[in-house]
């Protein structure tokens, strides 16, 4: 537990804080003993601090702090004046704030008898001044005996270790299993699961239930009783199903949460429902903070890629908590980054699961090729993909794909006798209309998101293939030069479909003055998300050079030599009647960014022709507009 104890010069911070540290067997810590020379130069001659000499001395001792939590603890007294101050010091979820509060003359005269301190008496009006009093906390007065303020405090204080730290609503797999991530590191936590007779009854009980070990989570069915088990400022996590239900549930906590509170929305909701939200609960003075979380059941629970958006002060509050439970990169940072305002951390859950759509669908056409079009097995297939885990291609869903393949059911494949019907719950939708209103070319995602929609109709599908009977030529490949451009053609599909995925987020971050940072995003997206993978540990640093992967040195390379490769793989797949269709869009997708001149000409005549929309000429002023009578 760490205790700071806080207000002006000369209020008793260092008297109650040692007394406090002794009484409970823990480390007694001074901020003051980590001011640099210069800094107490300045204050002993009644000069106040600025920004640039108290942050550094803040961040050290928010540094030392860490180290204790990790320990028994310790009781820090410290002026933290007000809330940026306070903010850096937030470093860990347990902290308890004491506030000692007195009359300026109670305080002059304590300063007055105070012999040898480097604090000049002078800075007293000053820091009455800057002091910001916060809602949350325990506000002490300082005229009684030390001694007695001390056993007040220790009274408070175990009152509040019987408050959580955080609070989780909606024991869905996603919440359930970031509840025991949040529980294993050691947070005190509140989870709530509303009550609906015969349908969600007990659920948050029979968490705790199925997990007897944790001694740190409290659960509850009825929203007030949990409400009112969080410590203040109160955060909760929200994972309840995108759409309606969040509205319902923000309504319901509103008349329950303070000023200063903060919400976040876990679930997938569509980024413009969270500008939203953030603007309604701005009014209130609540901190929003729109979360996409990324990693399924299992990343959930052992570390996911997290992409907080939206209030940065609220992000900045829980930052401590996302960390802990957050998956770590390669150089042990979470993979956890404030993306920016509004909707952005939404929006980039959403292109990330866009991107996710492409993955699955281009690995699906591949295996499609290898089953179907060169006969082999699935067993046979999962042996080839564990041979390309060993090069760029490794990720995350291949790693998967390779487990599904090899899984039998009584003897046989148990892939052969899964129902060919892909379903999805929406983000890969939201993307496609989004690049539709952004103007950006989105081909080959969008087939992603179609490829499933017509998996869908699968009875239609089941009357054509009896109705047009196509023949279907397998077996007609070279093998093993066939796996050599298949696989070159997967890696060019995978670059394009990254490339398609970031130029959404780039053009929208413009219009929306974000200022997502590729670099970041991709390094948070190299552990614990879905679409973790060899080629996302490489898009940290070619994001470091341009926010395009196509104008990449070694992107240019690389498409080059695969071009062919790929365009053999689809001419083949298509002649021979097998439908390939992300595989497809990727090589038209390249070739008609790498095409200088398009056929997009007689669009723009055909548009004049017959709408008069005029048209731009590339031998002249290119704003200029022209009309031509085109039929004399």
């Amino acid at each position: 537990m760490i205790i700071i104890v806080y207000g002006v010069t000369g209020c008793g911070k260092s008297t109650i804080g040692q007394l406090l540290a002794n009484k409970m067997g823990v480390p007694f810590l001074d901020a003051d003993d980590f001011h640099p020379k210069a800094n107490k130069t300045k204050m002993n001659a009644g000069t106040p601090l600025e920004d640039e000499d108290r942050i550094p001395w803040l961040n050290n001792v928010a540094e030392k702090l860490k180290l204790c939590s990790q320990e028994k603890g310790a009781v820090l007294a410290c002026s933290a004046l007000n809330e940026k101050y306070r903010t850096i010091l937030k470093v860990v979820p347990n902290i308890h704030w004491v506030l000692l509060e007195g009359s300026k003359s109670l305080v002059e005269k304590r300063l007055g008898a105070r012999v040898g301190h480097f604090m000049n008496p002078a800075l007293l009006d000053s820091q009455m001044a800057a002091l910001e009093v916060p809602e949350y906390g325990r506000k002490v007065a300082i005229d009684n005996a030390p001694e007695l303020i001390v056993k007040n405090i220790m009274k408070d204080i175990k009152t509040m270790e019987n408050l959580a730290d955080f609070g989780v609503i909606g024991m869905g797999v996603m919440g359930k299993s970031l509840a025991l991530n949040l529980a294993d590191k050691g947070v005190n936590l509140s989870i709530y699961n509303r009550y609906v007779e015969g349908k969600e009854e007990r659920v948050a009980e029979k968490v705790l239930e199925e997990n007897p070990d944790y001694d740190n989570i409290q659960a509850f069915e009825e929203i007030k009783p949990f409400i009112s088990s969080l410590s203040s400022p109160k955060s909760i996590l929200l994972m309840i199903p995108a759409g309606t239900a969040v509205d319902l549930q923000i309504n319901e906590l509103i008349p329950l949460l303070n000023p200063g509170d903060i919400l976040v929305d876990g679930g997938n909701s569509f980024y413009k429902d969270t500008i939203r939200r953030a603007e309604l609960l701005k009014e209130k003075g609540i901190l929003f903070v729109g979360t996409g979380v990324s990693g399924g059941e299992e990343g959930a629970r052992r570390g996911p890629s997290i992409m907080p958006g939206g209030d940065k002060d609220g992000f900045t509050k829980i930052a401590p908590y996302l960390e802990k439970i957050a998956a770590k990169d390669y150089q042990g940072k979470p993979c956890v980054t404030y993306t920016g305002p509004g909707g952005a951390g939404h929006f980039v859950k959403m292109v990330h699961n866009s991107i996710e759509y492409g993955e699955m669908q281009a690995i699906s056409e591949v295996f499609y090729l290898m089953r179907n079009y060169l006969e082999l097995s699935p067993l046979q297939i999962a042996d080839i993909f564990e041979k390309w885990m060993d090069s760029d291609l490794a990720s995350y869903l291949l790693e998967i794909t390779i487990d599904i393949l090899r899984k039998y059911e009584d003897g046989e494949p148990l892939i052969d006798k899964i129902l060919d019907q892909a379903a999805q719950k929406g983000t890969g939708g939201w993307s496609v209309n989004t690049a539709l209103e952004y103007g950006v070319p989105y081909g080959v995602l969008s087939e992603a998101v179609m490829a499933r929609n017509l998996s869908a109709r699968k009875g239609l599908r089941m009357i054509s293939s009896g109705l047009y009977n196509l023949e279907r030529f397998t077996g007609i490949e070279d093998l093993e030069n066939f796996l050599d451009k298949l696989q070159a053609a997967y890696q060019a599909t995978r670059i394009i479909n990254h490339e398609v995925g970031f130029s959404l987020m780039l053009e929208v971050s413009e219009k929306n003055n974000w200022a997502l940072n590729f670099s970041e995003i991709a390094r948070i997206w190299t552990s614990g998300c879905i679409i973790r993978s060899k080629l996302m540990e490489e898009l940290v640093d070619i994001f470091k050079e341009s926010n395009h992967i196509l104008l990449n040195y070694e992107a240019i390379t690389a498409l080059k030599s695969y071009q062919g490769d790929l365009s053999y793989v689809v001419g083949q797949a298509l002649q021979n009647g097998f439908p390939v269709p992300i595989l497809s869009n990727a090589i038209n997708y390249f070739l008609g960014v790498t095409t200088a001149n398009s056929a997009a000409s007689l669009i723009q005549a055909q548009r004049d022709y017959f709408g008069a929309h005029t048209y731009r000429r590339n031998d002249g002023d290119p704003d200029k507009a022209h009309h031509t009578q085109w039929k004399d």
